[in-house]
């Protein structure tokens, strides 16, 4: 497929459909994709209480009775929220990186019900992250849930099932990232721990640093810095959402269109006359 110097130009101001201009479609495209049996991914804020922040809650509160500990807040990010989230706790002058620890997960849509067994994991890991001493360095942690926030998981390249570590400057300096497969059936809090605590950089680390000059990076990333890792995102929601039969029905009716024309065109050509041709001699008026 060809795309026009136009179109190329045009991609940037996508960047702002995510925005407020976007919220006056957004009925609209509900309607035709509820069609499909899908539906636009909201703000998140009503899902504010999800399974690992209320998880995190309800042993806060468990904590207090018990006079123990209380388990760090995990902290819900959306599409909306997340990069205030993440900076949030950020200091102007700071010279050394904040840890945040995110795990990426999912439901039925996404992980295929295959990864309770890591958020039960990462739910119990805020209650031993609390409880480690002040020498050693303890997280923030934050959990993105890529059925409610389609569109943040495509944005990033996120699959689901692994931990990502970023360690926040103040902006706009760099944001390193350093990503985590995890095992979606034998992983216990202590894993969790332990890969925080792990080397980052050694031979035989685990750990995966997200290249900062790669499309996908979510602050430094080439996408980013054109505007067009959000309208990508929704680009990869859609293509998701819409069924194969769906896709096939798009394509052949812009084939049909596109063929159309060039018959229509074509007909148009050979039926002019041709450009300095003799005209024929009245009937009559031959001459011997």
């Amino acid at each position: 497929m060809r795309f026009s110097t136009t179109a190329l130009l045009a991609l940037p101001l996508l960047a702002a459909a995510a925005e407020s201009p976007f919220e006056q479609y957004r009925a609209k495209f509900q309607n035709f994709l509820s069609s499909f049996g899908a539906s636009v991914p909201g703000s998140g804020a009503e899902k504010a209480a999800e399974a690992p922040a209320a998880a995190s809650s309800a042993a806060a509160c468990k904590a207090k009775t018990k006079n123990v500990v209380q388990p760090k807040h995990i902290a819900t990010l959306t599409l909306e929220n997340w990069k205030d989230t993440l900076y949030g706790p950020v200091k102007a002058e700071a010279t050394q990186p904040e840890p945040w620890l995110v795990l990426v997960s999912g439901r039925n849509k996404t992980c295929f019900g295959r990864c309770g067994k890591i958020d039960a994991a990462f739910n119990e890991s805020a209650s031993k992250f609390a409880a480690l001493p002040p020498s050693q360095p303890s997280p923030h942690l934050g959990y993105v849930n890529c059925d409610d926030q389609p569109v943040l998981c495509n944005s990033w390249s996120a699959n689901t099932g692994g931990l990502w570590l970023f360690e926040m400057l103040p902006a706009p300096a760099p944001v390193d990232i350093h990503t985590w497969r995890l095992n979606l059936t034998t992983t216990t809090a202590q894993d969790i721990v332990d890969a925080f605590k792990a080397d980052k950089a050694g031979p035989e680390t685990r750990w995966r640093k997200y290249d900062s000059n790669s499309y996908f990076h979510p602050f430094d990333g080439k996408l980013t810095r054109w505007g067009l890792a959000v309208p990508l995102g929704y680009v990869f929601w859609v293509l998701n959402v819409i069924p194969s039969w769906g896709m096939m029905l798009v394509i052949s009716f812009i084939s049909r269109r596109m063929v159309s024309r060039r018959i229509n065109a074509a007909n148009r050509q050979g039926g002019a006359p041709a450009a300095g041709a003799p005209r024929a001699a009245p009937a009559g008026d031959g001459r011997s």
